[in-house]
């Protein structure tokens, strides 16, 4: 049976949204006013080569099926392995893991050189000493603007109680937080 909630669009061209008032600066200086954890995503190429990168767009969307999201820039140079890709990991990042955040996030060449990871049950890695890891199903893949929201299934998940996450907020990593 279907869900009974439909959402649709409005069909009338008369209705369209307006220019934005602010610019491409400004809007990633307010996204950047919303704290989040960090995460690294992870693949294998058909290849078997290893991707990954530092994302902070990770948000669970549904626990009946267990599926989460994240999104990935257009001219990104592992879009090709995540598009093509079955399967990818989330790796949700500790406090203690910033400079592995960092090392995900720069144009280094070797990312991977002495990273502690081991295979998932699809093959893409799990990083040693993550706080969480979710093993998906790279269920589908949706254009909007200049990137891609991947929706993944979760097939697999795990996590370490009472370690402190990493947190972005403001273009800075923290490893301590008031809470």
């Amino acid at each position: 049976m279907g869900s009974p909630f439909r959402f649709r669009l409005p069909v009338s061209p008369s209705v369209l949204p307006r220019p934005p008032s602010f610019s491409h600066r400004e809007f990633r200086d307010a996204l950047g006013m919303f704290a989040t954890g960090v995460t690294i995503v992870t693949a294998r190429s058909a290849a078997g080569e290893l991707v990954g990168l530092t994302a902070s767009s990770f948000n669970s969307v549904s626990l009946t099926p267990p599926l989460v999201l994240w999104s990935l820039a257009h001219k990104a140079a592992s879009m090709p392995v995540f598009a093509a890709g079955s399967h990818y990991a989330i790796n949700v990042l500790c406090a203690d893991q910033k400079a592995l955040a960092e090392r995900f996030a720069s144009r280094t060449e070797d990312r991977w050189a002495g990273v502690a990871h081991t295979p998932g049950v699809s093959g893409a890695p799990l990083l040693d000493g993550a706080l969480a890891t979710f093993e998906c199903f790279n269920r589908s893949r949706y254009d909007e603007g200049d990137h891609v929201i991947f929706v993944g299934e979760v097939e697999r998940c795990t996590h370490r109680a009472g370690a402190a996450p990493l947190l972005y907020h403001g273009g800075r990593f923290y490893t301590e937080h008031p809470l």
